[in-house]
């Protein structure tokens, strides 16, 4: 086995968490990705999750040939534990995140870490992933990534993290220091990457998406986020929920009054979660003329000036959103002062 000629630092600057569950099939790209990194001063910790297949085998053998990896284990299932056991076991001064079944792209840390270096006042950043799928049933996240990888900045990660996670978990770094104050993943009935970064973000930690593509995503049939109950439509817009009522009570000139463009059945239901965290509803906006419902619902062309109402869109097309949003833009509405984007 030849063993890589490079330099260990025993304090190194970054340490990269790589959880594994049963991925023999891809942990060998992945490890190598990172191993071939631009930026060498690093420690990979490979947390096994109680694998059962050669993937133990694989990350031991690389601890032969690569001293900057280091493999222990997490006997409670799930990446939340994986991933914290890791980080209790990490000494990085910045913490970066993979995926057992994706790549990095060779200058990933490297870019990453100079970001950090030269923005102080962030906490964390990712970058533009490109997507691997390999079915039909993976177009759902080829869509999700061409729309994470258009928000880029701050302010617009911030205004539309209540539509979906608009960082791509395995393709970002932070600084240590913001999960000495905030936490890392916590596990519940929820995504806990999602929570994290809604928790972050509520906390005011600033994120910047880098314009380079940073990470190969690979996408399956068996992805985690589509087969267990923490990742179903009903617990991201509960969670989402908790941390949308949080931010109106901070933000909305209104509170706790808000009105849902949305009239549907299922935009309601979506909405009425705000409910148990004290939010009111006003009335809700659609674009066809109807009855009313529990609320009085507008037309859409009939809605008061920006001054007074403050607008939350459930509405989850993204061509319907795009122009909902310019039709607020032309009468007067800012993005983040009198709307968001929710769905």
């Amino acid at each position: 086995m030849k063993n890589l000629d490079v330099d260990v630092n025993t304090n190194p600057k970054v340490t990269v968490l790589l959880p594994f569950f049963n991925a023999e099939a891809t942990l060998e790209r992945a490890i190598t990705s990172i191993a071939h990194q631009t930026f060498n001063d690093f420690e990979c910790i490979l947390i096994d999750n109680n694998s059962t297949d050669l993937g133990t085998d694989i990350a031991a053998g690389w601890l032969k040939k690569d001293k900057r990896f280091i493999l222990i284990s997490e006997k409670k299932q799930g990446p939340a534990w994986a991933s914290n056991t890791g980080y209790e076991a990490s000494i990085g001064r910045y913490i970066a995140r993979m995926d057992a079944d994706d790549w990095s792209y060779p200058d990933r840390l490297e870019k990453q870490v100079k970001f950090l270096d030269e923005h102080p006042d962030f906490g964390a950043v990712g970058g533009l992933v490109e997507h691997v799928g390999h079915s039909e049933l993976t177009k759902g996240f080829e869509r999700y990534v061409s729309w994470s990888n258009s928000i880029r900045d701050y302010h617009d990660i911030s205004n539309r993290r209540f539509i979906e996670l608009p960082v791509v978990n395995p393709s970002a770094m932070w600084r240590r220091e913001v999960v000495e104050e905030y936490g890392l993943y916590r596990s519940g009935d929820f995504p806990e990457d999602y929570e994290m970064w809604l928790r972050w973000l509520g906390a005011g930690v600033k994120v910047h998406k880098l314009s380079e593509v940073v990470l190969k995503w690979y996408d399956s049939d068996h992805r985690l986020t589509r087969n267990h109950s923490s990742y179903r439509d009903k617990a991201f817009y509960e969670i989402k929920s908790k941390f949308l009522a949080e931010w109106l009570a901070k933000h909305n000139q209104h509170h706790p009054e808000v009105a849902i463009w949305g009239a549907s059945r299922i935009s309601r239901r979506r909405a009425r979660m705000l409910l148990t965290y004290g939010i009111d509803i006003c009335c809700y906006i659609d674009i066809k003329r109807s009855r009313d419902l529990d609320k009085p619902v507008l037309y859409y062309s009939e809605i008061p000036d920006p001054e007074k109402i403050f607008i939350l869109t459930y509405i989850k097309q993204m061509n319907a959103r795009d122009e909902i949003q310019s039709f607020l833009h032309s009468r007067g509405f800012i993005e983040g002062k009198n709307y968001l984007l929710i769905s």
